[in-house]
């Protein structure tokens, strides 16, 4: 397992895609992009943010849950990827059980960014998925942040209705 620190979620131009972004804590500082929905995006906005909706959203609920049942979010995983599709746990610990819940890594690094709980990722997924920073890489997060700020000031609650 290698720890992971969240740099941020930016929108992949010209698809319009969210996308969030890790990065290896130490050694090479690899990057892991990961893409996500719009609705996710939000909700690691939000965390970041540390903004609290006047009632609980999904991730917030969760949390609460947790805290109901004596439950705490020891860890996250990202475990592995088939078919362009990442995978996560969220490892539980209630009292001296523990117990391992499969997620989706959004879900996982958003529910982690609210309980402050480390991310990791699997050294042999990290090692095939995770690419070298560019040599900019400060100022590259900062264009990612930016980005992402965009997204959010501009999407409506209509952008995401279903047919």
């Amino acid at each position: 397992m290698i720890p992971v620190e969240l740099v941020g979620v930016r929108v992949e131009i010209p698809a319009n895609t969210p996308m969030m972004l890790l990065r290896e804590q130490t050694g090479q500082h690899r990057l892991l992009p990961i893409y996500i929905r719009s609705v996710e995006a939000a909700a690691i906005h939000d965390a970041i943010d540390g903004t609290e909706p006047p009632r609980p959203l999904t991730h917030d609920l969760f949390i609460d849950v947790l805290d109901e049942l004596g439950s705490t979010l020891e860890k996250v995983l990202i475990t592995d990827c088939r078919d362009h599709t990442f995978y996560a746990e969220l490892h539980l610990m209630t009292g001296e059980m523990s117990s391992v819940v499969s997620s989706r890594p959004s879900d996982a690094v958003a529910l982690a960014l609210r309980c402050e709980a480390p991310i990791f990722v699997d050294d042999d997924l990290l090692n095939v998925a995770g690419h070298l920073p560019p040599a900019d890489e400060a100022e590259q997060a900062e264009d990612i942040i930016d980005e992402f700020k965009d997204f959010i000031d501009q999407v409506s609650p209509d952008d995401f209705a279903t047919e």
